[in-house]
């Protein structure tokens, strides 16, 4: 019976690599069969073998960054670094200043997806982070259910990774899915279970709880976890995940509590120096957080962000597809600021600003030494953190230390940052979303700090549309669309929608 089980479970770890292929998961997302083992079975596998959780969150892990999650097999349908993208193309900072293949440039960077649901962009990012929730959904089931604490420490530790990365795709589905934050307004469908199904829309107040309690729970079964890698979550990331949910309702004051507790728990560094022009492609830097390392066993090629992105990698890019920096954003970029030396800045080359010396192959060789990604994935920095408790601080009254924060940040990244202490009210915030934009570009953050910040984008001269028109952060081409297929399998969503 034992090796029955133990088979059934690494079977079922394996679909949650490969059940990419089906249009079936979109229509019905937490679908009950044959194809995986209920949760009964899944506790009694646990029971008998421990590692069966270890191997199920490891394929949860893995739906993060394999290719075809989002059920399109588009060459922009690669995990979570492909809504990073679409993020960062929405909230204007990343242009696509040259437009050769056109993934992007008629439904992101032209509003078209958003705009209309029956484009695949609002079906691939609703059905990646509901297939996410999904697969935690099974691995909490298998632990006993969300309101059960595991005895073992091993078992508290998944149950608290699963908790995390549940948490973190309703936060993303309520970024995408809602125009700004209104309690009371019906977003989603919610599913606590891997036995529920098409559900209706629910309030933002009720996602929120679960989300909320999710990583309430998160940070205390974490306790005392040391991770053997950065691709899992620990209490960190949680604290880290809290942070951004806590400022996207407003409530700034624990937002700061919880942001500042990773930058003073003082486990990461912030990159400096030579490190900001390195290449951002090692999981081991110092200031990564979070992310994943890519090998060629895992063997990701064009079909990944580096190949959305990398003019050093087998690329788009190295094929005239250019992603820039915004050029008004660019030219906020002080000369003295050594992120100013990321972009590659020249007039023979037609100015096109992009990540030349950010983001790139150590290889450094157009069109790649390898057609297989090798460079790593990055999820999360402790930069983000610190820029973070500095906006929420200032939000919340204290801008002391709001002013103290963003100083000691600025000041690893040009010679004299003493202008900060000037600042205060609107002008501290708008300094505290500067540098937030500048720093994290290409890191899919800036979409998040758009809509916290309540801010109206007008694209830089380097796009090739909508160039010069203010567009407000709660306009309705930049929040996605419940996707056509949900609408005609989920007959609860579609009666909400008549």
């Amino acid at each position: 019976m034992r090796n029955n089980i133990i088979k059934l479970s690494l079977l079922s770890s394996l679909l949650f690599l490969g059940y990419g292929c089906g249009d079936d998961f979109l229509d019905d997302p937490i679908k009950e069969g044959t194809e995986t083992l209920s949760s009964v079975q899944l506790e009694e596998a646990i029971a008998i073998d421990p590692e069966v959780t270890n191997a199920l969150m490891t394929g949860v892990y893995s739906l993060t960054f394999q290719t075809e999650t989002g059920g399109t097999g588009g060459h922009d349908d690669f995990g979570q670094k492909a809504y990073d993208i679409f993020g960062d193309m929405l909230s204007g900072d990343m242009a696509l200043s040259q437009s050769v293949y056109g993934w992007y440039r008629a439904s992101i960077t032209e509003f078209q997806g958003p705009s209309d649901f029956t484009f695949l962009d609002n079906y691939q990012v609703w059905r990646y982070y509901y297939r996410i929730i999904r697969a935690c959904n099974q691995v909490i089931d298998g632990l006993g259910g969300m309101d059960v604490i595991p005895e073992s420490d091993e078992n508290k530790y998944i149950m608290g990774q699963a908790k995390t990365l549940r948490a973190h795709s309703y936060f993303y589905l309520t970024q995408f899915f809602q125009k700004e934050y209104n309690p009371s307004e019906l977003i989603l469908p919610i599913y606590r279970n891997s036995t529920e199904k098409n559900g209706p829309k629910v309030s933002a107040e009720e996602i929120y709880t679960l989300i909320e309690g999710d990583l309430k729970d998160a940070i205390t079964l974490l306790e005392g976890f040391n991770r053997s890698n950065k691709t899992e979550i620990n209490q960190d990331i949680a604290h880290a995940v809290y942070a951004y949910v806590l400022a996207a309702k407003g409530e700034y004051g624990d937002a700061y509590t919880h942001a500042a507790a990773v930058v003073n728990g003082g486990a990461y560094t912030l990159m400096q120096g030579g490190e900001l022009t390195g290449g951002f492609n090692n999981l081991a830097t110092s200031g990564w957080m979070w992310g994943v390392d890519l090998n060629t066993e895992i063997g990701l090629g064009l079909i990944s962000w580096w190949g959305q992105m990398d003019y050093y990698s087998y690329s788009y890019p190295a094929f005239g597809d250019f992603k820039s920096i915004d050029q008004s954003l660019f030219d906020a970029i002080p000369a003295d600021d050594v992120r100013k030396g990321q972009f590659f800045n020249n007039t023979s080359f037609g100015e096109h600003l992009m990540p030349l010396f950010k983001f790139y192959d150590e290889n450094r060789q157009r069109y790649g030494a390898s057609q297989t990604v090798q460079a790593d994935y990055v999820y999360m920095r402790v930069a983000e953190m610190h820029l973070l408790a500095a906006e929420a601080a200032a939000k919340s009254g204290a801008e002391g230390t709001a002013k103290t924060m963003l100083k000691n940040f600025v000041a690893t990244r040009v010679p004299d940052a003493s202008y900060i202490d000037a600042l205060g009210g609107q002008s501290l915030l708008d300094e505290i979303y500067l540098q937030t934009r500048i720093e994290l570009w290409g890191e899919g953050k800036s979409y998040l700090a758009m809509k916290r910040n309540k801010a109206t984008i007008t694209r830089g001269s380097n796009h090739l549309s909508f160039v010069g028109v203010p567009i407000q952060y709660n306009d309705e081409r930049l929040t996605f669309e419940i996707p056509e297929s949900e609408i005609q399998n989920n007959p609860f969503v579609s009666d909400q929608n008549q």
